[in-house]
């Protein structure tokens, strides 16, 4: 039994020793540094792309109205329909139209009879007057009837081409190459060229077509002054290119030039007009006047930015910050004012050229702390 305990104190003894051995082993181990992705913030060109709501419409809308009164007889066209310009929509009843050009040219043939007996009455008086057989009155008063007659010949022949432009506009044509709306008076209506019932459809051109939207005013004037600070590159007004984006996401494949800036901001919604122009053809669908979709802006972009990747930037609720690596190796919280551009971060405050930045693995990094940062060309 002695013996026992005496082997079970010597064990402990040997144990104890053991563990003290192991803990001073453990003080002793140095632990190593977090490894974090560094980047450098350096200087480079960053396209800046505005992408704003916009408003499809047609490079020209129109109303086609009756420009004469009468029955409308027939309807030449499906609705929704392109036609070419000039091709005839609808015809109005013509019977009182070429009635009236009948009625006309009687006039005028009766009206050029006259003129041509008066013209003989005239010579022959002329001639007698020269050799002095009739007074200055006689040959007067027939030289006043030679000039009503031909008078009278103008004014038919005036009537006449009223009658026969009227007769014109009993057929309907397009006044431009586009897309047929609804029709807004049906076959059989009594049409007239004053009130709603003149209203007969209406046009949309879609070749091309026209994308409405605006700008902010301070997004505006802050690239115009960026502009004239030199940090910023923009086009000439007629430069501006600008894509589509539909609804779902996808872009359209031809890209539309800006054709209007408007030359002051709007008092009520604080932004300046824009107008584009997006090329079309008149068979596709995808584009419609009235869709709403969005429209990017290129063609802008920073000068000489001094940029880090966006991973970089921290956003929390007093403003953007990065962790900066100072020389010592240790973190620094640095607020910075920043703008996202893609996988970029364009630093406008905070941050100079050369800096490194924790671009991955911030949650390893303490302020204060060391750690090992490994740039991102350094790991390639």
């Amino acid at each position: 039994m002695e013996v026992a305990v005496k082997n079970l104190v010597k064990f402990l003894s040997v144990s104890a020793l053991l563990l003290m051995s192991g803990c001073d082993d453990k003080d002793n181990v140095k632990m190593p540094l977090p490894l974090v992705s560094g980047a450098k913030a350096h200087r480079m060109n960053v396209p800046l792309t505005i992408e704003v709501p916009a408003k499809i419409t047609g490079s020209f809308e129109i109303q086609v109205r009756a420009q004469v009164n009468g029955i409308l007889k027939t309807r030449l066209f499906k609705e929704g329909q392109y036609v070419q310009e000039g091709e005839k929509l609808f015809i109005i009843d013509q019977a009182p139209y070429l009635a009236a050009v009948t009625r006309a040219q009687g006039n005028l043939a009766q009206a050029e009879s006259e003129a041509k007996r008066s013209q003989r009455d005239f010579e022959r008086v002329k001639k007698l007057f020269e050799v002095g057989a009739v007074s200055q009155k006689e040959y007067d008063d027939v030289l006043s009837v030679y000039e009503r007659a031909m008078a009278n010949v103008k004014m038919a022949q005036g009537s006449l081409h009223e009658a026969e432009i009227n007769l014109g506009y009993t057929e309907v044509k397009a006044p431009i190459s586009g897309i047929v709306r609804k029709e807004a008076q049906s076959i059989g209506n009594l049409v007239s060229v004053a009130g709603e019932s003149g209203l007969l459809t209406s046009m949309v051109q879609v070749c091309p077509l026209h994308a409405n939207f605006s700008v902010s005013g301070s997004v505006w004037a802050s690239l115009n002054k960026g502009m004239r600070e030199g940090q910023i590159k923009m086009p000439s007004p007629k430069d501006y290119v600008v894509e589509v984006v539909m609804a779902d996401g996808s872009v359209y494949p031809r890209k539309g030039r800006v054709i209007f800036i408007d030359s002051s901001e709007d008092n009520y919604t604080s932004s300046v007009q824009f107008k584009a122009e997006i090329p079309n053809d008149k068979d596709q669908q995808t584009l419609l006047p009235g869709q709403f979709v969005r429209i990017r802006v290129i063609g802008i972009e920073y000068q000489n930015a001094v940029v880090v990747p966006a991973s970089s930037v921290i956003l929390s609720q007093v403003g953007s910050m990065v962790y900066v690596v100072r020389g010592d190796k240790t973190v620094a919280v640095r607020p910075v004012k920043a703008e996202t551009i893609g996988n970029y971060a364009v630093i406008h405050e905070g941050l100079s050229e050369g800096e490194v930045v924790i671009s991955e693995g911030i949650v390893k990094a303490r302020p204060g702390q060391a750690v090992n940062a490994v740039l991102k060309q350094e790991q390639e």
